[in-house]
């Protein structure tokens, strides 16, 4: 082992399970509120949920679902987006002792199944019709299943008054005896490769981050004196939403709900919602920069939203300097064009997220360095940190006044990481699982000696601070024995516009190669803007050619951070992106790498015959004769 690291002490552990939040928020401020839910769909007004009103229906439900035989232990599978409903469950199912199992609502049939019947669940909760078709064509095979309850036909209101004969002391009871170390969630991963096993997560281990989040950055979440308000979009069907649940019921921040992620309805709730705090995955934090970028060139103001992107870059690498000691902050020059954009450029682009928000958390995946540096320029920080579904969530997190861009921050107080010698992240602490349901042998594989074997590489530098390089079982060898971790180059070829996804490969090829997807609304525009300098004749091969020259440039600058062993030698264009539909993405957003490589294995092998047609024919060498990018005529498809 090398690159140990060790945290102080963490702040006072859970002495009961997680509903008991909720049952203390509304003793000690009833009035306050605790959640935001709009009056209608299709309203952009909000009305807020009290803290004794949130207790009340927690209690109302929790009556109904002991009345239905819901009792400590048992299992019930909630398959919906991120609505308000969810949060209300879960703390009422919680509030009985029985395990949450979330599922991502977009699972396929034979997910549900497995899921369903791995959990032995005996009740579901669905959103819609369409989930209780799901469910319904799989019942037969899922003997423990007693109760499908769907929340678009007033589930929840039925079964409150299923329970009106229940007294509310019978809850009470109940909740009081939930010993912290039970089960709370059984999360299932999102299996990139293989089955979906379930993560037994403790009411302990998913307090544990969220209390020592709160403890050490909660002041952050909004200004002084100002309760702080978070929309939740991201999925509670992952650890990562559910955690964003916790931290808000725990820390008494007001939390509201839209379940859809689509970029106009999306950004219009973060203008009405207004957060003062934002938690999102780098996908996201792409999307609004290219967003920003789009809409600035369409208004024939691209030139100066690149230029402010830029000084915002330099302004965030100069007060990132003087934190850490290694400079004396922004000069003279750059404060002045700071807030010169500042006053034209950057106040608009906070007021397009509500105005309010001036910290951010990106979890899920590495956020990448100049990313973080724009957003911190525009005057939002945002917090890279590092996570896992086996970890209950957070493990690190950025130490307010010595933030560095670019790693994903410190180890969380109580936690510890060590890095084992082949570069593998191993977590040991509180929020660690408490092993996988029905599988003691990949749980001992997992755990060995109390540290979790995260999959994950990275490597901690003298201060502590960790960055992430990549997963384990994604690492390419090519066939001259070169070790590639694709994550660093797929990230810096997310950040050219046009590309919406990539792919790096190589696995037993003579060098690294990227599948390439575009994005279509940035495509769209550029195509527009392209039509202006052509004319009719010749229109389309020009558009392609240049379309070729644009991708190869972006590929090029990716390479430009990387060894020429290392670097892209050939890619391909493909014609439709990589989603949750066509089964190249997990729910989660991340790549199922294996899958994207068995679909187009016909392109992968095309695409490196292509270029050896014009280079040596030994497969076993990286040939120099491929440094350049392949921009031949094969390359779109």
């Amino acid at each position: 082992m090398r690159d140990f690291a060790i945290a102080p002490s963490a702040p006072t552990p859970l002495t009961g399970g997680l509903a008991d939040s909720v049952f203390a928020r509304a003793a000690e401020t009833p009035a306050l509120p605790v959640l935001a839910r709009r009056a209608h769909p299709d309203s952009q007004a909000w009305e807020t949920v009290t803290a004794v009103e949130f207790r009340d229906e927690v209690v109302d439900l929790a009556r109904g679902l002991i009345a239905s035989g819901i009792s400590p232990g048992r299992r019930v599978a909630v398959m919906a987006r991120t609505r308000y409903e969810w949060t209300v469950l879960s703390y009422a199912l919680w509030a009985v002792g029985a395990e949450v199992v979330p599922i991502y609502p977009t699972s396929s049939r034979d997910q549900v199944e497995w899921i369903l019947r791995d959990a032995a669940c005996v009740a579901v909760v669905v959103e819609d019709e369409q989930g209780v078709m799901t469910v319904g064509s799989v019942c037969a095979t899922l003997p423990h299943l007693r109760h499908v309850w769907q929340l678009d036909a007033g589930a929840l209101r039925d079964l409150a008054a299923r329970g009106a004969f229940i007294p509310p002391a019978a809850v009470d009871a109940m909740r009081r005896i939930v010993p912290p170390d039970s089960t709370a969630v059984v999360a299932y991963t999102s299996g990139t490769t293989g089955r979906a096993m379930g993560c037994a997560l403790s009411h302990r281990g998913l307090a544990a981050p969220c209390d020592t989040l709160l403890a050490g950055w909660g002041h952050t979440a909004a200004p002084p004196g100002e309760q702080g308000a978070v929309l939740a979009f991201l999925p509670f069907s992952h650890v990562y939403g559910l955690m964003i649940q916790g931290m808000c019921v725990r820390g008494g921040v007001l939390m509201g709900h839209e379940p859809d992620l689509s970029e106009p309805v999306l950004l219009a709730a973060l203008r009405s919602f207004r957060p003062t705090y934002l938690y999102a995955v780098p996908s996201l934090f792409e999307k609004i920069y290219k967003t920003f970028l789009r809409r600035s060139r369409e208004s024939g103001r691209g030139a100066l939203f690149e230029r402010a992107a830029q000084t915002a870059r330099d302004y965030a690498v100069a007060q990132e300097r003087q934190r850490l000691g290694r400079g004396p902050g922004p000069g003279f020059d750059l404060r002045l064009r700071h807030a010169l954009y500042e006053r034209i450029v950057y106040r608009r682009l906070r007021a397009a997220l509500g105005g309010r928000v001036r910290r951010a958390t990106s979890g899920g995946s590495p956020l990448s360095r100049e990313l973080s540096l724009f957003f911190e320029g525009i005057g939002i920080f945002v917090h890279d940190g590092y996570g896992l579904t086996e970890t209950s969530g957070g493990v690190t997190m950025q130490p307010l006044g010595r933030e560095k861009s670019g790693t994903v921050g410190q180890a969380l107080p109580g936690t510890e990481i060590r890095i084992a010698d082949d570069g593998e992240i191993l977590v040991r602490g509180p929020a660690v699982f408490q092993g996988y349901v029905n599988d003691v042998r990949a749980t001992r594989a997992a755990l060995r000696g109390g540290w979790l074997a995260t999959g994950d590489l990275g490597h901690l530098d003298d201060e502590g601070y960790l960055t992430i390089t990549g997963r384990k079982k994604d690492v390419i060898i090519t066939s001259g024995g070169k070790s590639v971790s694709p994550a660093a180059l797929e990230q810096r070829l997310r950040m050219h516009p046009l590309i919406h996804q990539a792919v790096v490969v190589g696995d037993n090829r003579p060098c690294v190669g990227a599948l390439i997807t575009l994005d279509p609304d940035f495509l769209a525009h550029w195509r527009a803007a392209l039509a202006w300098q052509t004319d009719g004749s010749g229109r389309e091969a020009r558009e392609e050619n240049a379309l070729r020259e644009e991708v190869a440039r972006a590929v090029a600058a990716a390479n430009s951070a990387v060894s020429r062993s290392e670097s892209i030698r050939v890619f391909r264009v493909l014609p439709e992106p990589f989603d949750v539909a066509n089964g190249l993405l997990t729910p989660s957003m991340k790549l199922r790498r294996d899958e994207v490589v068995r679909r187009y294995a016909l392109e992968i092998d095309a695409m490196y015959r292509a270029r050896s047609r014009s280079g040596p024919r030994d497969s076993a060498e990286e040939p120099s004769s491929w440094d350049e990018p392949d921009i031949s005529d094969n390359v779109f498809r």
